[in-house]
């Protein structure tokens, strides 16, 4: 984990504490859970439940196949249309 210099926060007359001078991209959500002392705010992303099965352990090579396509240059080759263009064409004005 990497360390920062310390800022402080207060909690406001609601009892609410901002982190927006702490993290300039906000996840939407934390898990939150305590440490002695201390209290842990571990960002997390939720995924679709239509998503779910991807990160399930016995589908870890289906998920390092996509990785692994996304990281490649797409390259299509579409052909010609020269066969299609009307080089004979006249405005009809």
């Amino acid at each position: 984990m990497k360390k920062t210099k310390a800022t402080y926060v207060k909690v406001d007359a609601r009892n609410r504490v901002s982190l927006t001078k702490v993290l300039q991209d906000m996840p939407e959500m934390f898990k939150v859970y305590q440490d002695g002392d201390k209290i842990i705010l571990e960002p997390i992303r939720e995924i679709p439940e239509s998503e779910k099965w991807l990160f399930e352990p016995e589908n870890k090579h289906i998920l390092k196949e996509i990785k692994k396509s996304l990281k490649q240059k797409a390259t299509i080759n579409r052909g010609s249309f020269a066969k299609y263009v009307d080089d004979d064409s006249e405005d009809d004005t």
